[in-house]
């Protein structure tokens, strides 16, 4: 188990990611992890959905790419689909000429809206055949538990715990909003609780601007400050999701530097 964690070079490069003019991503040059996860929110930020449809439609893609070889099938069209069918599922419907129009316009950047001719109609079948796919291969088990709930919960207790002048004193709840959107990237999501994500992105935004809980012992498990909350999150698997949610960004500036 790792003591000590650069949290806080993890948070000036997200702070300096905003900031920077990114050049737009060549998704179809670049095969790195996360870059099929980028383009699905990327698409979602234009289709301005809201975020609880973007997390639902990444962990559909993860669910689905956990049961079947990413080999035998188009990531791109997959992700697409799940957007559409995430869009459907928490009632935040988009159209599926704008999930076309904006997913072809994000892998050929510069390209305009497709007229209704024979590409326009192979893409829209294509992503209602795959969106029939993905329910069958998830068993038609589309209900998704998400840790934006639980993180909800564990800020107003916090706030409360920590008082308006610390809480209000730096960015905690953006912050952890973030870690935990930005988590959605990685397939390793799927492999924890959801209470357990929510701590742990809370956790990471509070050790990012150095507040301490009051009360809270970290040397002793039971008076960790989360106990209160969880208690079958241990400091090993504390870490271990910590530890992810920083992979995410380090795979985030590989796709950059691609």
């Amino acid at each position: 188990m790792k003591n000590i964690l650069d949290v806080m070079s993890v948070q000036k490069r997200i702070e300096a990611n905003k900031l920077q003019k990114l050049k737009p991503t060549d998704y179809r040059k670049i095969e790195k992890p996360g870059v099929v996860p980028r383009f699905l929110f990327e698409c979602a930020i234009k289709l301005q959905i809201k975020p609880i449809t973007s997390a639902s439609a990444a962990v559909i893609y993860h669910r689905f790419f956990n049961e079947v070889p990413r080999s035998d099938y188009d990531e791109y069209l997959i992700a697409a689909s799940a957007l559409y069918l995430a869009g459907k599922i928490k009632d935040d419907p988009v159209k599926i000429r704008d999930v076309i129009n904006v997913t072809h316009n994000t892998l050929n950047r510069g390209s305009q809206p497709l007229e209704l001719g024979d590409e326009y109609w192979s893409i829209r079948d294509a992503i209602v055949q795959a969106e029939l796919l993905i329910a069958r291969t998830l068993k038609f088990d589309l209900n998704i538990e998400h840790p934006h709930k639980y993180l909800l919960y564990y800020m107003k207790s916090l706030q409360t715990w920590l008082g308006p002048t610390v809480w209000f004193s730096v960015p905690i709840a953006k912050s952890a909003a973030s870690f935990l959107q930005d988590y959605h990237h990685n397939a390793k999501i799927l492999n924890h609780k959801p209470s357990h994500i929510a701590i742990c992105c809370l956790s990471l935004a509070l050790q990012s601007y150095g507040v301490q809980v009051p009360l809270a012992d970290e040397s002793d498990e039971a008076s960790l400050w989360y106990a209160s909350f969880v208690t079958d999150l241990t400091k090993e698997k504390h870490w271990e999701i910590i530890e992810e949610v920083i992979e995410t960004y380090r795979q985030e500036n590989e796709i950059n530097s691609a």
